[in-house]
């Protein structure tokens, strides 16, 4: 059965197993979720859930977000998700989601923004090498270098690495397992790393990969 929620992601930590081996663990606070909308194969021609995590104040949400909050009879959630989950028709609008959803043991997949870098060179940025040091190399150790003959294609080709922003897009770790789950606190905790700094929002489902 296909299952998701929203978290924010809380930090990183280890985990002693029964056999006395350290698990490094990523604690994420996972839900409470509620389901703010509901997608028919009816009405919209597929089954999906639209889940809403993190209360905020109601002057920080536009009218059209509070509008569609309302009509679901839900707080003021500031992010809202769609997943298309196998058990969507049995879930109803108002329906709150906790971490319980998933179980020590699970394998998922977790999606978030990774931290921004800035604007870097090729090397930080590709893993380029740098030019020589020794004579005649300078002063462009770290310069991108020749780009292109400029007879034939007389062009850069579309997707040449070069300096430029550094991070701060969506990355997806698959296949990590659930090592703890605590229902009461809405923590669950992931074996290994996971995108993202501190306090940001993390998506948790089932993994795509089998065994």
């Amino acid at each position: 059965m296909k299952k998701a929620i929203i978290g924010k992601k809380v930090g990183m930590t280890q985990i002693f197993s029964a056999d006395g081996k350290i698990i490094p663990v990523t604690v994420i606070e996972a839900g409470p979720c509620y389901v703010v909308q509901k997608k028919t194969c009816e009405n919209d021609g597929y089954s999906a859930v639209q889940l809403g995590y993190g209360e905020t104040e109601e002057r920080k949400l536009t009218k059209p977000e509070k509008g569609h909050l309302a009509k679901a009879g839900v707080s003021t959630l500031k992010y809202l998700k769609e997943f298309r989950l196998e058990d969507a028709e049995s879930m109803n609008v108002g329906d709150e989601l906790k971490a319980d959803v998933f179980a020590e043991g699970d394998k998922v997949d977790v999606t978030g923004t990774s931290k921004g870098k800035g604007y870097a060179g090729v090397i930080k940025r590709w893993n380029a090498a740098r030019g020589r040091m020794s004579h005649g190399g300078g002063p462009v150790h770290r310069h991108a270098g020749s780009m292109s003959a400029n007879s034939s294609p007389s062009r850069i080709f579309k997707g040449k690495i070069g300096a430029g922003h550094l991070g701060a897009e969506q990355v997806t770790v698959q296949n990590l397992d659930v090592v703890k789950v605590d229902a009461d606190l809405n923590l669950i905790a992931v074996r290994g790393a996971i995108p993202g700094p501190k306090g940001s929002i993390v998506y948790l489902k089932n993994t795509v990969k089998n065994g």
